[in-house]
């Protein structure tokens, strides 16, 4: 997806990926050698010959009080005593298509296991009937009569129920948990907790990801509030209405249900996070007090269970797996026990997996680096350690576009790169310096590792109303003349701060990011990025003023430390 929103899924499955789902469900609805044998061309074959002995699978349609009909299949396992009950998962669909089809990969695992599983769209997406409420009451109310429906009809242990979801349906399922008492765990991958903060962060819109949200669920099929919504996000008009719709929605606000009922939840995003707030995640994830699990990967949005929602090996499917047998009672994982830790791979090296006990002690302490003029014959600013740095001011025009340092050339598909080693490379010495002010640390003496939170701190005097300051830490090659980013975040003044000098402090995304000896860290701060506003070049160009007073000095805080 560009940042220009166009996009059809968060979850970019290829042609074969879907071919390949299209196989399995023909072969779970009609298990002949016909069908069963058209998978021998991914080497399934024999995983759904026995599946076929051991299991059930139907399409249904759930209708709920109020008429609306949900598109759902069902797994369940053969030959059950009498009496005798099993486990169940189930699964509210990503924000896909295809919709509960996208599990259709990970059900013959969950049944082998012992699970029944039902796979659902929820209402308004794919065929589900209803207007789309973004995992609103409504859609809450709709997984309890799920629920019902599942505990009514097949012989399930109403005490031993569990939600996975990834995305979309990682919100409806955490959501779901905090109403309803019978759901005991809750996986959610590429979650989000907080949803106000993940489209609306220090006063600004994140532009492009939420019009690819609206892309996807289809702006005509949304309920007449999320509409009144959307036109008031794209006005930037963030009053009490979008604020309450986006709490409610959020399960960062239902802490206490969940602690109070110390409902296990594992959770994962990643570092490149494009959709969802990843701080609010940690924040969410720190402040639980029953059984948690927080998993951080490379990439974007979806990418780190993409494979495992197809059916192959990926962490955070396989950490659901063994979550699920942990509370639940199945064995669809791999017989180990899950970890109540904080897992985490280094940018950039998804064969890496760091592993602490919880995330204060997985980051690292703060360095304090002082945001200094130019050295002697040079252009850029400095990043350096020791005193703080006054009397200096940069300015950069803000003309409606920016350079080409942004958060992300493409959302998701930047971040499947970084997946394969292979992060989007730029080229510091082509920056406009009339339009980003850039500051640089000298060469790194030693290998050293960014893990943890980043904060700025800067004086900006604005020239006009609702102007907004990007800022982008980046780790420069001197050799090769290229950069990889590390974080990222922006800031947008009110129109009373229009004119004023003003000190704002906010954080950067937090990052785990290896750096090379001989490499420099740059920070960048650019006055536009597609991913938060669109381009408008008509717009008057003003100045922004960036400075360092006395007694406000500016400074970047960096989790910087030496390895080994």
């Amino acid at each position: 997806m560009s940042v220009d929103g166009t996009t059809e899924t968060f979850f970019p499955l290829g042609a074969d990926d879907l071919a390949k789902l299209d196989a399995i469900r023909e072969a779970l609805l009609d298990p002949s050698p016909r069908r069963i044998g058209r998978l021998d061309q991914w080497g399934l074959a024999d995983d759904y010959e026995i599946f076929a002995e051991v299991g059930t699978y139907a399409e249904v349609r759930l209708t709920m009080a109020d008429g609306t009909v949900l598109d759902a299949s069902l797994s369940v396992p053969r030959n059950l005593a009498p009496g005798q009950t099993v486990p169940a998962v189930v699964m509210p669909a990503p924000l896909i298509g295809i919709g509960h089809r996208a599990y259709l990969g990970m059900i013959q695992r969950w049944t082998l296991g012992g699970y029944a599983v039902l796979a659902y769209s929820q209402r308004g997406l794919a065929e589900s009937t209803g207007e789309i409420h973004v995992a609103g009451p409504k859609d809450v109310a709709d997984a309890t009569e799920v629920i019902d429906w599942l505990v009514q009809n097949v012989s399930v242990d109403p005490d031993r129920i569990g939600f996975f979801g990834a995305s979309y349906g990682a919100g409806t399922s955490l959501l779901a948990a905090a109403k309803d008492p019978r759901i005991k765990a809750v996986a959610g991958t590429s979650a989000w907790a907080d949803l106000f903060t993940s489209l609306y962060e220090n006063g600004t819109r994140h532009l492009a990801a939420f019009e690819a949200l609206v892309k996807l669920f289809g702006e005509d099929r949304c309920s007449e509030e999320f509409r009144g919504v959307i036109q008031k996000i794209r006005a930037d008009t963030i009053d009490d209405q979008v604020r309450e719709f986006a709490r409610v929605r959020s399960p960062r606000h239902h802490l206490d249900a969940y602690n109070a009922s110390a409902t296990p939840i594992l959770l994962t995003t990643a570092w490149h996070e494009t959709i969802f707030s990843v701080p609010a995640v940690i924040d969410f994830h720190n402040r639980l007090t029953g059984p948690r699990q927080l998993l951080v990967q490379v990439g974007d949005h979806g990418n780190g269970e993409l494979p495992g929602l197809a059916g192959l090996i990926a962490k955070p499917t396989a950490m659901a797996y063994r979550w699920m047998d942990h509370f639940l009672g199945g064995t669809a994982g791999d017989g180990e026990a899950p970890r109540f830790d904080v897992r985490s791979e280094q940018m950039f090296q998804p064969l890496s997996d760091v592993r602490h006990a919880t995330w204060d002690d997985y980051v690292l302490p703060k360095k304090r680096f002082h945001l200094a003029d130019a050295a002697a014959g040079q252009s850029d600013g400095q990043l350096v350690e020791g005193g703080a740095a006054a009397g200096w001011t940069r300015s950069v025009k803000a003309t409606g576009t920016g350079t080409d340092i942004v958060v992300a050339p493409q959302l998701v598909q930047t971040g499947l790169l970084e997946r394969l080693g292979l992060p989007h490379a730029y080229k510091p010495a082509e920056i406009d310096r009339g339009l980003a002010a850039v500051f640089t640390t000298a060469p790194l003496e030693r290998a050293s590792v960014v893990r943890g939170e980043l904060e700025l701190r800067v004086t900006v005097k604005p020239q006009q109303a609702g102007a907004t300051i990007v800022a982008y830490l980046l780790e420069h090659n001197p050799v090769t003349g290229r950069a990889n980013i590390i974080t990222h975040a922006p800031y947008t003044f009110s129109a009373e701060q229009a004119g004023r000098e003003t000190t704002v402090t906010f954080p950067l995304q937090p990052a785990d990011y290896p750096v090379q000896k001989g490499r420099r860290l740059q920070l960048v701060i650019d006055t536009h990025d597609p991913f938060f506003a669109a381009a408008h070049t008509t717009a008057p160009v003003f100045t922004i003023d960036l400075s360092s007073p006395k007694g406000a000095e500016s400074y970047l805080d960096i989790p910087l430390h030496p390895v080994d």
